[in-house]
This record gives structure tokens, C-alpha cells and sequence, in this order.
């Protein structure tokens, strides 16, 4: 749900349109931002996929686009972003896959676990309110703590599947650590820095089981001046219109 900064997504638009679905915001606390177009062209799917605090449903989408005979659930515990993301996935051509429920983690049960769950999760822990409920739900980690996080996760993840997040820098070490308390290795890192000489903003991080032997890592660029990295232009190219 966090958001970092790159000029192409305005915010303050409505609606964001991509190739093949229009994602409307304007009832959401969390707006269309990079953070979760990142995770959505990223993370790893599989035929069964969990959306954990979908907001508008842009990252369930992304994923139905990619695997086009996957099912996949999202849930979101505010009310306005629920049913956001349940008109944004009735106006796509992807409705008959992709399920949105009105459930915080804690209490949401499946009578079959996961090949794959994701989360952009909140973040603020000791930090300033943002103004208006939607947005503090989505930006801090009373409502989801990092330990809740992964509990719910471990109990719904299957035995061979990956969990995949976006976290930012000053965060991830503390995400991994709450990640091995709870018997979840990363398998996957990628730093992302918003241009060449800035510090790693954002870890992608995917958590498995079984640790990976080596574990995977690398450290990518998002933009070279006013254009995107071809890491970045390749990752994106299937949802962004221009």
C-alpha cells in the first residue's frame, strides 16, 4: 500500500487506466501508486493466488492478467476499498477469476491454501497519522502487524508456494526477521532505486519453506533520467498504456 515517487503516476487522477483494465480510486485511502505496480509485474503466481489488503484491486488484476488460468483472491478490510475493488474487477475482463472479500486476514479462512500470496503491506509503525481513516488503515500497521502478517500467511500458503512483498529499505530488515520467526526464508530479493545514484528505496521480497540455495538477489534502476530503465520498461510493458 506504500507509494514512492515516479512522475507517470499521478496520484490525483480518478482513475488510472492500463492495457488492459481501468483501476478507479477516488473511494480508496491508497491511490494507484508505483510500490504495487511493482509487485503486481514481479511476484511470482501460480494457479491459486491470495491478494492480502487488495485496495483497489490493481494487484489482483495484474496477476489474473499474467496468469491467465489462475483464480485470484483478494481481501480488504475497509469498507470503501472493498467495494472500489469490487467494481473495478466487474468492469475487467478478468471477473470471472478474480474474487474480492470483505475480510481482515485475522479472520479470513479458504478451504484450500495458496500456491501464491502477495502484499504491499502497511509500514508506518511509530510515525505520524495520515488524515482520514481509508488511508491510515492502509498506511499503518495497527489494523495488520508484521507478526499478523506472517501468521496469516503461514496458515494459508501452501506447502511448495511463495509469499511476495514490497517493503521499503529502512523496513525490510525487520520484515525478514518477523519472516524467519515465523518459518519463511527469503528466496528472492530485488533492491529497486529510483535512478542510478540514489540508495535502494524499495525491497521486492519473496519468502518460501524451504530456503533457496543461493538465495536470489539483485539490485535494479527504475529510471535513467526522464525514462525507464529497461529493467524497468520490460517489467511494466505489458500494463502500462505509454
Amino acid at each position: 500500500m506504500a507509494v514512492f515517487g515516479v512522475r507517470e503516476l499521478d496520484m490525483s487522477n480518478s482513475y488510472f487506466q492500463f492495457k488492459q483494465f481501468t483501476v478507479h480510486q477516488e473511494a480508496c485511502g491508497m491511490k494507484v501508486g508505483t510500490d504495487g505496480v511493482l509487485l503486481g509485474a514481479w511476484a511470482q503466481g501460480g494457479q491459486r493466488m491470495l491478494d492480502i489488503g487488495t485496495g483497489t484491486g490493481l494487484i489482483a488484476l495484474m496477476l489474473a492478467q499474467r496468469y491467465k488460468q489462475s483464480r485470484v483472491v483478494g481481501i480488504e478490510i475497509d469498507e470503501a476499498s472493498f467495494q472500489q475493488a469490487q467494481r473495478n474487477v466487474m468492469d475487467s475482463p478478468f471477473a470471472s477469476r478474480v474474487t474480492v472479500v470483505h475480510e481482515a486476514l485475522q479472520q479470513f479462512s479458504s478451504g484450500e491454501t495458496f500456491d501464491s500470496i502477495v502484499s504491499n503491506p502497511p509500514f508506518f509503525v511509530d510515525a505520524l497519522r495520515a488524515s482520514g481513516t481509508s488511508r491510515c488503515v492502509a498506511r499503518h500497521t495497527d489494523t495488520l502487524s508484521y507478526a499478523d502478517l506472517f501468521a496469516g500467511v503461514v496458515r494459508l500458503l501452501s506447502a511448495a508456494g511463495c509469499f511476495s512483498a514490497i517493503i521499503p529499505a529502512d523496513c525490510a530488515a525487520a520484515f525478514v526477521a518477523e519472516g524467519y520467526h515465523h518459518g519463511l526464508v527469503p528466496t528472492r530479493r530485488c533492491g529497486v532505486k529510483t535512478s542510478e545514484y540514489k540508495p535502494v528505496k524499495r525491497y521486492l521480497l519473496q519468502f518460501g519453506r524451504k530456503a533457496a540455495h543461493p538465495l536470489i538477489e539483485e539490485t535494479v534502476i527504475m529510471m535513467i533520467g526522464s525514462q525507464r530503465s529497461p529493467w524497468y520498461a520490460a517489467l511494466t510493458h505489458d500494463f502500462y498504456v505509454r
